[in-house]
């Protein structure tokens, strides 16, 4: 589920940076294959993704896209993606549309989306 400060967002990113738009939708298509259920709200000059749980969020940055993962301390980084040293938080940069395949970004997804539901 969307809103309409999502779909504004999301429209200006195309006008100014189609090619970081283009990464935007492929992730968001990406967290929907992996929680369906999945609801979208702007906060911080990205969209952060919940289901029900916040579990991640997405921001657009100058030369590139950053997947963030509140929670990200407690993620597995098998294939040594993962970025930042403090103490809860980790993200992922995307440059390209390849990059969410050669990252696995799906795999650490679904572990955030596991990590927010745990009891």
């Amino acid at each position: 589920m969307s809103d309409r400060k999502v779909e504004q967002l999301v429209h200006d990113l195309q006008l100014t940076h189609p090619d970081l738009h283009a990464i935007v939708q492929a992730v968001r298509n990406l967290v929907r294959s992996v929680a369906p259920k999945v609801s979208e709200r702007v906060m911080y000059g990205g969209i952060l993704f919940s289901a029900p749980e916040q579990f991640c969020g997405v921001f657009a940055y100058s030369a590139h896209v950053s997947m963030e993962f509140g929670e990200g301390a407690e993620l597995k980084d098998p294939h040594h993606v993962l970025e930042g040293n403090g103490k809860f938080r980790r993200h992922i940069k995307l440059r390209t549309l390849a990059d969410l395949e050669s990252k696995h970004l799906q795999d650490y997804i679904a572990q955030a989306l596991r990590l927010s539901s745990a009891p």
